[in-house]
């Protein structure tokens, strides 16, 4: 096996040829390169190599090592079994159980085995000494263990000005590093401070640097120039320094706050001790004793006045100025807060609930009868558990005035909450406390802000409750309107049981469709129709021009409206199913004599119908004026929305085609589609009893509108509108103008009942119509009609299409 041998020394020259000055400067390079050659030590340059994860190992390092893989154990045996040296050299590829060449590095070490100790469980224990940093020249084998050829790096240890300076400076950082860092002993120094070589410095220092990653430890090991490799080291130093330093603060101010926090636990304790002596309590105590009192005072049930004596207890606990500290405050400030044990005893007189209904509400007759019979049920059975109300109507007709009428009458508080576009179920329930700025949800707020556990609790538009990914509010409802369930309504805030069966749940509503079938299982609906004219006028005289005048500053002599000029004002300024638009329309008025009474230009303003174009402007809406003549293909029908009833005018035209293609505008819906389809069928059918073409349909093309188009509309309602629309238009015989109709038709032609009949009628009734055509099945709904109305229309009662079209005058 080739080895390097050590170098025998140059022969001395004689002495005086030693130190004859015309030995030239190559001969004394020459002499020592001889002399650095002559302390190399001597090892073999085949060598079996041991890969190392984890760690690279430097020359003149005595270290131990635990060999477990079977390659590495072959590997060692072979060196302790010839020259006791072995090749040791760092993984690339610190994953790979097996490496082959592509996961080793090629720098590594030459190092002699000093000791080897072999374990029971098969592991091997070396202790190693690193002699002198090699490469890998050549892999002579890879199984059953890894050969190689290996040469020695050269290495330069000139010192110079630099290089001295660049030792000292790495000497001094590593220093700064031992001083601070406790995983370094003291005698590092020791060692580092004696080595005087400059390459050997930093392979002294860089094996202590225990968080340095393998990659930089390797660039190190193969860095052959000196000062290069001692700038990079110096680099690292730095670096670690830094990150000492940020911990050792870090550390400090950590120390200094739980130092802080135990002087000020042990000078409270004392303070504690020395007030008792005095007979004093300072202001903590004072706290807690004041919330221990109020939770006594809440007449709390028993398991929630234990879980709120808990939490007093935890705040005992905790440092005054823990964050935590807020959030148990805030809590219990929402437990004693709310009204537990409060309520306001009931006062049930029927004859006065019924006085307060009629003196704040006029019509509305269906509706008030149903909540006297819920109030007199009340009274007589003295269970304040009921059914949940639900009062469904179109906007404006006073369902959140009602409310507060009942609260009024029953002698409770009232509280009203806005259910329209609330989303998350937190809204409801609360929010949990461990997320920040977390309270109750709407319902205890409310409850809260009553003060009482038994209000009027009126949730409003409920139908238009939202669902999203944060939750569904509606669902979190059922809980609190099943009276079989809130005694124990839980919010997720309090996570404890409120007691809500005392609380009368009133919900609103303008449609019913939108609300879930489990919560609208829960309510009784009460439906409010829209107003008449008789009972808008006697709204506007009793309530609204005196409240809007006393609003607008003025008195009774300086603003008055004649009972024409309302009139007028709900004909032809408004169109609706309450009374907000008239609202607005007596508020225009009132600032426009307000207006002349702040300037003195008048005292005392009597409006009259002449005189309402001039403050308002031209008339919006027709009212009691039929068309001048009859139209061809133009019927009027009935619909129904959350507005209440309105009119709207079905538009039919024929066209040149050839493959009968019929088109529908105006956003309807699939179910008025499937109407107008069925409607065109029944014409067809009826083709030889009209007198028109049995193949129409091959020529013509028709196209269905009905307005207005930016107003989606659905329903089927409008089915026999449609037939006696398009069999006005194939007949070309026109339509009685004073006539409005509403019905579902079948492809038989029979006429089906349909909803909303009172609200339509009363669209009819406003828009001037006296005729209405209706199923025969809906004459029930006739008697919700009030008698006015009744008095002054013609109903014609149809259970066939025929008759529709007979009566509009289609057909003869």
């Amino acid at each position: 096996m080739p080895r390097i041998s050590k170098k025998s020394k140059a022969t001395a020259a004689e002495e005086d040829d030693m130190n004859d000055p015309r030995i030239d400067a190559e001969v004394m390079a020459a002499i020592q390169r001889l002399e650095a050659e002559s302390a190399l030590p001597v090892f073999p340059t085949t060598l079996p190599l041991l890969p190392i994860r984890d760690q690279v190992y430097f020359p003149h390092m005595i270290f131990p090592l635990l060999v477990g893989r079977e390659k590495s154990v072959r590997a060692l045996d072979e060196a302790t079994a010839n020259s006791r040296h072995i090749f040791i050299v760092a993984q690339a590829d610190l994953s790979a159980e097996d490496p082959d060449e592509d996961h080793i590095y090629r720098v590594g070490i030459v190092a002699e085995v000093m000791q080897i100790l072999r374990v029971p469980d098969g592991t091997v224990r070396v202790m190693l000494e690193g002699l002198e940093r090699c490469r890998i020249v050549e892999y002579l084998q890879t199984e059953p263990h890894f050969r190689v050829v290996v040469e020695p790096l050269p290495t330069t240890e000139t010192k110079n000005l630099q290089i001295e300076a660049l030792m000292r400076d790495v000497t001094t950082q590593f220093e700064q590093i031992v001083s601070i860092s406790k995983n370094i002993q003291p005698e590092a120094l020791i060692n580092v401070v004696n080595t005087e070589e400059p390459g050997r410095l930093a392979d002294v220092i860089t094996p202590y640097l225990t968080k340095m990653r393998v990659e930089a430890q390797q660039e190190i090991l193969e860095t052959i120039d000196v000062r290069e490799r001692l700038e990079r080291l110096s680099i690292v130093l730095r670096k670690e320094m830094d990150i000492l330093d940020i911990q050792k603060n870090i550390r400090s101010q950590v120390e200094k706050e739980m130092g802080d926090t135990q002087r000020e636990y042990l000078l409270r304790e004392q303070m504690k001790v020395i007030q008792n002596e005095l007979g004093e309590r300072d202001e903590r105590t004072l706290e807690l004793d004041e919330y221990r009192k109020k939770i006594m005072e809440a007449g709390m049930p028993d398991a929630v006045a234990e879980r709120a004596a808990k939490e007093v207890e935890r705040l005992e606990r905790m440092p005054y100025a823990a964050p935590e500290g807020v959030v148990v405050r805030n809590y219990l400030d929402w437990m004693v807060s709310l009204p537990w044990s409060i309520s306001t005893p009931d006062h049930i007189e029927v004859a006065e609930a019924e006085r307060v209904l009629d003196e704040d509400h006029s019509g509305l007759k269906k509706a008030k009868e149903r909540i006297l019979e819920f109030l007199a049920v009340r009274k007589l059975t003295g269970s304040t558990r009921g059914p949940i109300l639900c009062f469904a109507g179109p906007p404006g007709v006073g369902k959140t005035s009602i409310g507060k009428s009942i609260a009024k009458a029953l002698g409770r508080k009232f509280i009203r909450i806005s259910l329209g576009g609330v989303r998350d179920e937190a809204e409801i329930r609360g929010h949990r406390r461990t997320y920040i700025g977390s309270m109750p949800g709407r319902i205890l707020q409310g409850i809260k802000q009553a003060g009482v556990n038994n209000p009027v609790f009126m949730l409003d538009e409920i139908d238009k409750l939202g669902m999203d990914f944060r939750g569904d509010p509606s669902s979190a409802l059922l809980e609190a309107l099943d009276p079989a369930q809130n005694n124990e309504f839980s919010d997720h805030y309090l996570e404890a049981a409120f007691d809500l069966s005392d609380v009368m749940f009133v919900t609103t509503a303008n449609l019913l469709d939108t609300i879930p079938a489990a919560l609208r299982d829960r309510m009784e609906v009460i439906n409010f129709a829209g107003y008449t004219e008789e009972d808008k006028l006697a709204i506007a005289v009793q309530h609204m021009i005196p409240r809007t005048r006393k609003e607008h500053g003025l008195t009774a002599e300086q603003f008055v409206l004649t009972e024409a000029a309302i009139r007028s004002l709900v004909r032809q300024y408004t169109r609706e199913a309450g009374v907000r638009n008239l609202e607005r329309e007596v508020a225009a008025l009132c600032r426009k004599v307000a207006h002349k009474v702040a300037s003195g230009e008048q005292l005392r303003e009597i409006i009259d119908v002449g005189d309402i174009a001039r403050y308002l402007g031209k008339p919006r809406y027709r009212y009691g004026v039929m068309e001048e003549e009859d139209q061809i293909a133009a019927a009027t029908g009935l619909v129904y929305t959350e507005f209440g009833g309105d009119t709207v005018t079905i538009e039919v035209s024929l066209l040149k085609g050839h493959e009968g293609k019929v088109q529908l505008t105006g956003q309807l819906g699939d179910v008025m589609k499937e109407s107008a389809q069925t409607a065109l069928s029944y014409v067809r059918s009826r083709a030889l009893e009209l007198g028109i073409d049995e193949n129409f349909y091959r020529t013509t093309d028709v196209h269905l509108h009905v307005p207005s188009g930016g107003v989606p509309k659905d329903g089927p309602s409008a089915g026999i509108t449609i037939a006696t629309a398009i069999a006005s238009a194939l007949t070309r015989r026109p339509i009685r103008r004073e006539i409005a109709m509403t019905g579902e038709i079948t492809l038989r032609g029979r006429v089906l009942p349909v909803g909303g009949i009172r609200e339509k009628v009363l669209a009819a009734h406003r828009a001037g119509i006296r005729e209405v055509i209706l199923p025969r099945d809906n004459e029930k709904d006739l008697e919700d009609l009030p008698d006015n109305v009744r008095e002054e229309m013609t109903f014609h009662l149809i259970g066939q299409a025929d008759e529709a079209l007979r009566i509009a005058g289609v057909q003869d």
